[in-house]
């Protein structure tokens, strides 16, 4: 008998899907790391969408999240706000290393 608490688990065909899907992600990020893009920032670009991809697949269905109450929405949203800012300011000091000269013999 299924408890209550094991309601909502996928079954075992939709996890097998799910990795295979995570696999062939996985084999086209390595590929895309073989190709010469334009410009090396669409490498990383391509990457990070793929990342993203894989980890939202991870978070919604292996983490069991797209059948979970809204407290746990919430905290995805703002686990997922917080890296946005953490990558805003990174890339806010990245992009900024060049606007300051820096100090002869320093």
């Amino acid at each position: 008998m299924a408890s209550a608490a094991h309601a909502h688990v996928m079954p075992i065909r939709n996890y097998v899907l799910v990795w295979f899907v995570l696999i062939i992600m996985t084999i086209l990020t390595a590929a895309v790391s073989f190709f010469e893009l334009p410009h090396m920032f669409w490498n990383i670009v391509v990457a990070l969408v793929i990342a993203t991809f894989k980890a939202t697949l991870v978070v919604l269905l292996f983490m069991h999240a797209i059948a979970s109450s809204r407290l746990t929405w919430i905290v995805i949203s703002f686990a997922v706000v917080w890296l946005g800012i953490l990558f805003l300011l990174t890339l806010t000091d990245y992009l900024s290393r060049g606007i300051v000269p820096s100090m002869p013999g320093h």
